[in-house]
């Protein structure tokens, strides 16, 4: 009997999203957040005086995200994906009646899911795409018509309306791969951007100052990532920070304090900000990432998500007063024995060229003599990996084998000067440090050398393909999920604000051809050597079902060994527990069928 963990189970363990966010109410008595908790992404709201368990409120088709109370709390607002395609729709629930409605039906465009209620409750504001480009709009809370307020050259990503409903905060698609702000008025003026010497800087994870006279926003500026205060009558930005480690995603208490994540590469810390003596306190949970701290209406509690290798995303609370932090959701059965989940050790390994690059390496408890191994590739670029619950990894430690999870150039993380390391030469340098993983492994003798495998989703796909069609003989084998694998197809299929990044990060797909096409492992597939897997949803809005479609013809054309599959019903990010777990369980056994041969 096999004393693997078991995936499906793995799977089936729930997680608060951590992602889209949550919301505490105006009065800070509630919390609303999407859990998967029944397998499906659904809307609860719990009491946080009492004692009664998280009360779900939403059912039915679809994965419900983003919850936004009502200002006066009689209504709570979410957004609802059908397929995965990431056709958003904007609802509004009841409280009183417990009525749902659609407040943006029969919409023939997309809307990101970052939006925000006016102070009095009466409009909506949020980016849509409804002209081509996501650009910002406003609309009564009851529905109808939108009015277009920003309309900039760069597609708007997230809008925040400021307390007393003068201005908006709309965060958008800068240069490279900056983001930057805008001061948007309500009526009348021209929208300014958080700026020095009138040219935007890099500006996100904006949060309003409780008299809206301040803007609190993390920038990497300097190199890293920073959080500034932008006074809005003057334009002048006090610096709250000064290079220790990745300072992101601030939130306001009162004109005292300031809360906000510190990372450093692969893990997190929260911290409390004192302004007057710039004098900070660091709340440490156990080793993990933490993410979106809220502050609730009197500043006395942070609640935030946390997760770690041996615990699911969950809300917790921070009190100030008591200094002692507090689990509020309950992710974890009792059936998992965290004992046996392995926490990941940091490494460094030089890469072809020789630079240094940072990875988790898990090793399986009780290794045995030349282990298989995966290299294990996460999407973005702009991401990394970090000591996070995945399940998919564990499953793979627990069968002995070995997982080594790169932050290649072009990660976060680790400063702007490594995230754009890989800017203008993607599927290069990128690659290369995905390749000199399995180098190390077989240079330190922790895997054996001819059974290595390489995986990944998204641009993790991506670099799986690149891996196999530029170090064909280093692989035994290759899974890609929701890959893309040709520059100008994956480019001209996608949506404008995705054409806009690649355009501002690896140039032009006719003046820059020739890179275009040496970058594309669809031009390549005679060189791939390893068995190949590609798995793909049918409403991929990022990277097409077409990409894995083409790429499969080819690779069947060449007499290649190659399984494909294709989820009718999903987008890019699986969202039903059943298929997250039918996927992963074909993934897995198509790599031990090479990984474990003869076992």
């Amino acid at each position: 009997m096999s004393d693997y963990l078991d995936l499906e189970q793995l799977l089936q363990v729930p997680y608060v999203d951590p992602d889209l966010g949550f919301d505490i109410s105006p009065s800070g008595s509630r919390v609303a957040f999407s859990w998967n908790l029944s397998g499906r992404w659904e809307i609860y709201i719990l009491d946080l005086g009492g004692k009664v368990d998280p009360q779900q409120i939403t059912t039915g088709e679809g994965a419900k995200f983003a919850p936004r109370w009502k200002p006066d709390e009689q209504g709570l607002a979410y957004i609802l994906d059908i397929d995965g395609s990431e056709e958003y729709d904007i609802y509004e629930y009841d409280v009183a009646s417990k009525e749902h409605r659609n407040l943006t039906p029969d919409t023939p465009y997309a809307i990101l899911p970052v939006y925000d209620w006016s102070p009095d409750g009466n409009l909506l504001a949020f980016c849509a795409n409804r002209d081509g480009r996501f650009d910002t709009y406003m609309m009564r809370a009851e529905g109808g018509q939108l009015r277009k307020v920003l309309d900039l050259p760069h597609s708007d990503e997230k809008v925040h309306w400021s307390p007393d409903g003068s201005h908006l905060a709309v965060v958008v698609e800068g240069s490279g791969q900056d983001y930057w702000t805008y001061l948007v008025p309500k009526i009348d003026g021209e929208p300014n951007p958080i700026a020095i010497d009138g040219d935007p800087i890099s500006a996100k994870d904006v949060c309003w100052s409780q008299d809206s006279q301040r803007l609190a926003f993390s920038s990497n500026l300097s190199g890293t990532y920073e959080i500034g205060v932008y006074q809005i009558d003057s334009g002048s930005i006090d610096w709250l920070t000064d290079g220790d480690g990745e300072n992101e995603s601030p939130d306001w208490s009162s004109a005292r304090l300031i809360t906000y994540i510190t990372s450093h590469g692969p893990r997190s810390d929260l911290k409390v900000l004192t302004l007057e003596t710039r004098e900070s306190v660091t709340i440490q949970l156990d080793l993990g990432v933490i993410y979106s701290p809220k502050f609730d209406s009197q500043g006395g509690q942070v609640y935030f998500v946390f997760e770690n290798p041996q615990h699911p995303n969950d809300l917790w609370s921070y009190s100030l007063t008591t200094q002692t932090s507090r689990q509020i959701t309950h992710s974890l059965p009792d059936a998992i024995d965290i004992k046996k989940l392995t926490v990941p050790e940091e490494v460094l390994y030089p890469s072809l060229d020789g630079t240094e690059v940072p990875a988790l390496l898990y090793r399986p408890s009780n290794p045995i003599d030349s282990p298989p191994a995966v290299i294990h590739i996460h999407g973005g670029p702009n991401w990394l990996t970090q000591f996070i619950w995945d399940p998919l990894i564990q499953h793979m430690v627990s069968r002995e084998w070995v997982v080594l999870a790169p932050n290649y150039r072009g990660s976060t993380g680790y400063g702007r000067e490594w995230q754009l390391a890989s800017r203008f030469d993607f599927g290069g340098v990128d690659t290369e440090d995905v390749a000199a993983g399995a180098d190390f492994l077989i240079r330190q003798a922790i895997a054996d050398p001819d059974r290595i495998a390489v995986t990944g989703a998204s641009w993790g796909g991506y670099l799986t393909m690149t891996c196999l069609t530029q170090y064909p003989n280093r692989w035994r084998g290759g899974s890609a999920v929701v890959p893309f694998l040709n520059w100008f197809t994956g480019h001209s299929n996608s949506r404008e604000d995705l054409q806009h990044w690649d355009l501002e990060n690896f140039g032009d797909p006719e003046k820059d051809h020739d890179l275009w096409y040496q970058r594309s492992p669809y031009f390549f597939l005679d060189r791939v050597q390893a068995p190949v897997q590609m798995i793909c949803g049918a409403h991929d809005v990022r990277c097409p079902e077409s990409e894995t479609t083409q790429a499969y013809e080819q690779l069947t054309k060449l007499g290649k060994e190659c399984e494909y599959i294709l989820y009718p019903d999903e987008g890019h990010s699986f969202l039903k527990v059943e298929n997250q777990v039918k996927s992963k369980q074909q993934q897995v056994k198509f790599l031990a069928r090479y990984l474990e041969e003869g076992k």
